[in-house]
């Protein structure tokens, strides 16, 4: 066993962190996770912390859930790990079958990939060989939105629109047509109130639908987050937005591409977020939740007309050329079988629910908080704006790292977090229990107000 005091410093000594400032990160006293129960996780000194953010939004059914542990036990027994390039495995093409049987109709095939950002990735690349094997070869746009994230590999980037994630990147993108977040434009067109109705996305529509209109023929697809921009502060689309743009990419011939990393798997309070307005896309991205938090492992399902476009004999070269060393890993592939039955056998959408009122209940105290400029939900997610000024909705320097400072208030309390920079995400398992989630949220006022009052 290793000493405690040498994990602490050689974690600040060879372990690069990912969106970390490790100056400032080498400088703390942080968080090492040694195990997991239900919705709690314990450092290596026996502290235990409710895992408010379910683990970077991935964790479904609570750490450490007996079903799952055996899944990924009972495959290890048999195999770890073979390619699937050119063969196949029996948890993969289960879980592909499972996934066609609770996805949208209109998605006919799986191809699998490691993470969220692989699976917008491959996306984005299967739309642009759909149309260069059609031979429409002028359709090499997309258009997305601004404040949009979709991972952090060169395309998902190129198709993402936070400038502090992006903007240092920009001479190695490819460029896109970008239109305005829906959230923040429905704001300034409706005012906060009347941001989320669907007269507002009327008012968003029209202006879409006219740039579609102007650039249809050289677009090869409509890139979007299903319902929600989660990494730009959790900003829910006005009613109906998904459904338009379904519309509209009919209209005019345009592949829908919706991104349900985060969404997925219950985290909307629907298996998928794209069924709230009864949206089927051409191409949907899948990951986090998948695996019910467990094993990285995500998916980009696709139309039968796409998947049709990349058949042909081999000196044809139409295959999709791409592919990944763990591509549909066994282990992987047979925690997500078992995610999907646990879902089933608990009823955890059906459970969910309740929690999903008493946390849009709950959310409406802290408008009274002096601080707090916006507070947004989608489902079971929810985005608490901390601002310097709430009368001029004037930001916090970004320097000053007030959220990262109310996170420090919630260790006090026992709760592990992550903001968006000042914006205070509640985003626990979904498996947490009503009392667990009101003293979450009691424990967030308590903090905001003891860092910013």
């Amino acid at each position: 066993m290793v000493d405690k005091s040498y994990l602490e410093n050689w974690d600040k000594e060879y372990f690069w962190h990912p969106f970390t400032q490790m100056k400032v990160y080498r400088e703390r006293k942080n968080v090492i996770v040694e195990r997991g129960e239900g919705v709690y996780v314990y450092d290596i000194y026996g502290n235990k912390y409710l895992d408010g953010v379910a683990s970077l939004w991935c964790n479904v059914h609570g750490h450490n859930h007996p079903k799952l542990n055996k899944a990924i036990i009972e495959q290890l027994g048999k195999i770890a790990h073979f390619t699937t390039l050119g063969a196949s495995n029996v948890p993969a093409i289960v879980f592909a079958k499972n996934l066609i049987d609770i996805t949208p109709p209109k998605l006919t095939k799986v191809f699998y990939s490691e993470d969220g950002a692989e699976a917008m990735e491959i996306a984005i690349k299967i739309a642009y060989h759909y149309w260069h094997n059609k031979g429409e070869h002028q359709r090499t746009k997309f258009i997305t939105l601004s404040e949009a994230y979709h991972g952090d590999t060169i395309g998902s980037v190129s198709v993402g629109g936070i400038n502090i994630f992006h903007e240092k990147y920009k001479p190695l993108l490819f460029d896109v047509y970008k239109l305005p977040s829906p959230y923040k434009e429905a704001v300034l067109k409706a005012g906060r109130e009347k941001a989320l109705e669907y007269e507002t996305t009327k008012l968003l529509i029209e202006e879409v639908e006219d740039f579609v209109f102007h650039h249809h023929q050289e677009v090869a697809g409509i890139v979007l987050e299903a319902g929600v921009q989660g990494a730009a502060g959790i900003l829910p689309f006005p009613h109906g937005y998904l459904k338009e743009i379904r519309r509209i990419c009919d209209e005019y011939g345009i592949l829908m591409i919706v991104d349900e990393v985060a969404t997925g798997f219950g985290r909307s309070g629907y298996m998928f977020a794209c069924e709230k307005e009864g949206v089927e896309p051409d191409i949907m991205a899948l990951g986090k939740g998948i695996t019910g938090g467990y094993l990285p492992l995500a998916a980009t399902l696709v139309s039968e007309e796409i998947y049709n476009a990349f058949l042909g004999e081999f000196g044809e070269a139409k295959q999709f050329y791409h592919g990944h060393t763990y591509t549909g890993n066994p282990l992987a592939c047979s925690v997500a079988i078992a995610n999907l039955e646990v879902f089933e056998e608990e009823q955890t959408l059906k459970k969910l629910q309740p929690k999903i009122k008493l946390l849009e209940d709950k959310l409406k105290q802290f408008w009274e908080l002096k601080h707090v400029g916006d507070v947004r939900q989608f489902g079971f997610m929810a985005g608490i704006e901390l601002v310097k000024d709430k009368k001029k909705n004037e930001p916090y320097p970004y320097g000053e790292m007030v959220g990262f400072k109310v996170a420090d208030e919630m260790l006090k309390r026992g709760i592990w977090v992550r903001p968006l920079g000042d914006v205070m995400v509640v985003m626990p398992p979904l498996v947490i229990t009503q009392e667990e989630l009101e003293y979450f949220l009691d424990s967030l006022k308590e903090s905001i107000i003891a860092v910013t009052e």
